[in-house]
């Protein structure tokens, strides 16, 4: 009877090891007193880079890669207390290579025998594949996220988050300044940090300086275009081949590589990718260094619409700022001027605001808006304003109205030109520090008067404005008139400054009046009323200019003012006007 249940068993034991022969694995037992034996496959050498627990204690979990060490040491206590069976993948290191890891696939199941631990009956195979699998497609998919960024820097964000902390501890994105002039034996790398990701426990990046330049290792980068890997001891950076901001970093942050990747698109080197490993962390092997230039690789199609936006709306942003003149200083008057982009940098207004003193002395002041969010809206802007100036300097007397006919008349003959909002007035100093004026609409937001003393309230002018421009032939325009007294404040502003998306615009001029009647005090610098009536940054979802004339008897004659201010925007805020 023993000897057949020896032979069943013996049986058993042939087919179960039948049928792990068939996959790469090691079955195996260990003793509570840590003795190790294999059931099926070797404990040696397996060919394969399979590591096996020789025995409990300091020497097996050394072999865990340190990222993995804390979790995983948690889940074998538990299975060592038999309290639940282990299922891990964890990096191991290989045998005779310190820093060479391969992710494996261990299970381990306590086995009680009349509620007494006798023994663990467990599973090593290589996962390797199977992780680098799922981690690529896993990466891939954070870094797709890239595709709907709005500009370059929510893009490299996109892309340092994905691989932080799966592939490295560290992942920063240095942002060529001049690519243009990234050749090869360019003496200097001048570059800003446009994002970075950094794993939990690794130090902040100290603030760059305004002329900081790249190591020698990146120009070598920039020069070959190929990803450069260099490996040292923990802290210890090669300072010849990185700035010394760079290498100060690495050394308080116990750094052990540094990995330099180029971003080319169109065979120009635009950004590198700098990702280190840290806090004594072994440096990535080659199939992570290889994960980690696919992801690049799979946001470059993005980068480059990306890039081309910010190009774009680079050359309308400067096109538009150049067309935005100072207001010129005024006798007995103040003016200011502001102009804010969108919060988003996706889009470009057609914003303007312009101020001139006509032949005769009297002030022409003038703000519109062109439809459209383009290059070509920025373009058509600037033939706007720039006509409106000349024709508003040469009808002198004639009148707004006829001034805005004209310009409507030429925009229509001359080109195809879109839907455009203007506002234009002339203002001539009276009696008692006292201002008239005479105003035309066409289709645009109306004038705020702000009274010195008494509410605020909207300079209609007629029950409706006139059409926009560039809407119909042959308008008919007309005009108003209207007085200014000392200390009274006239605010122009762009449709950006009262338009809440998913709100009646008539809330956001009744909102703009309430604001401006909190804000009211004859002896506030005008710069800072008009700055307290922006909205905050972040909830600019259009273009905003704002163009204020104050009627100031206490304004000192235009030579003791200071003509050298530049207009503020967005970088700098709501300030005087030069």
């Amino acid at each position: 009877m023993v000897a057949a249940a020896s032979a069943d068993h013996d049986a058993d034991l042939a087919r179960y090891e039948a049928l792990h022969s068939a996959v790469p694995q090691v079955v195996w037992r260990m003793t509570p007193q840590g003795e190790v034996s294999a059931l099926v496959g070797s404990l040696g050498d397996t060919g394969g880079g399979l590591w096996h627990p020789r025995r409990p204690g300091p020497a097996w979990m050394d072999a865990v890669h340190p990222k993995d060490r804390d979790w995983f040491a948690g889940q074998w206590a538990a299975t060592a207390r038999g309290d639940a069976l282990l299922d891990a993948v964890a990096r191991i290191r290989q045998a005779g290579d310190p820093v060479r890891y391969r992710h494996i696939r261990i299970i381990a199941v306590p086995v009680l025998r009349h509620g007494e631990l006798r023994e663990w009956i467990g599973t090593v195979a290589d996962a390797e594949d199977q992780w680098r699998q799922q981690t690529r497609d896993r990466l891939l998919k954070r870094a797709s996220a890239a595709a709907s960024a709005h500009d370059l820097r929510e893009a490299f964000a996109t892309t340092a988050h994905a691989v932080v902390p799966d592939l490295v501890d560290a992942f920063v994105v240095f942002q060529l300044r001049y690519p243009e002039h990234a050749r090869p034996g360019t003496e200097a790398l001048h570059a800003t940090r446009a994002r970075r990701a950094l794993a939990p426990g690794v130090p902040p990046l100290p603030p760059l300086a305004d002329d900081f330049t790249l190591g020698p290792l990146a120009k070598t980068v920039v020069d070959s275009r190929q990803t450069k890997l260099v490996t040292f001891p923990p802290g210890e950076p090669p300072r010849a081949l990185v700035s010394g901001p760079s290498a100060d970093w690495m050394a308080q942050a116990r750094a052990t590589s540094l990995a330099i990747v180029p971003v080319v698109l169109d065979e120009q080197t635009v950004a590198l990718a700098a990702a280190a490993t840290c806090l004594g962390n072994p440096p990535p092997d080659e199939a992570e260094l290889g994960l980690l230039e696919e992801v690049l690789h799979s946001v470059r199609d993005p980068l480059r619409r990306t890039l081309e936006l910010q190009s774009v709306r680079h050359t309308a942003l400067v096109l538009q700022r150049s067309f935005l003149t100072t207001p010129p200083p005024v006798d007995g008057a103040e003016l200011a001027a502001v102009y804010q982009p969108a919060s988003t940098t996706a889009e470009i207004g057609g914003d303007w605001y312009d101020a001139i003193v006509l032949p005769d002395g009297a002030i022409a002041l003038s703000i519109g808006d062109v439809a459209g969010h383009d290059l070509d809206a920025a373009t058509q802007m600037t033939k706007a304003s720039s006509m409106l100036r000349a024709l508003a300097y040469a009808d002198g007397p004639a009148g707004p109205a006829h001034t805005l006919s004209r310009l409507d008349h030429v925009l229509q003959g001359v080109s195809t030109a879109p839907l455009i909002t203007a506002l234009h007035l002339v203002l001539r100093p009276t009696a008692n520090h006292a201002w008239s004026v005479t105003l035309s609409n066409a289709g645009h937001p109306p004038p705020l008067l702000i009274p010195a003393h008494g509410p605020p309230n909207y300079l209609h002018g007629s029950p409706a404005p006139d059409p926009p421009l560039c809407v119909a032939p042959d308008v008919k325009r007309r005009h108003s008139t209207h007085e200014l007294t000392d200390g009274d404040t006239l605010l122009l502003y762009t449709d950006g400054l009262v338009e809440v998306a998913g709100a009646d615009i008539s809330d956001g001029l009744r909102h703009l009046a309430d604001q401006a009647t909190l804000a009211c005090d004859p002896d506030l610098p005008l710069t800072e009323l008009v700055n307290t009536l922006l909205p905050p940054p972040h909830d600019r979802a259009d273009d905003i200019a704002v163009l204020a004339f104050r009627a100031d008897s206490r304004s000192p004659p235009p030579q003791d003012r200071n003509p050298t201010k530049s207009p503020p925007h967005a970088e700098s805020g709501a300030g005087p006007a030069r």
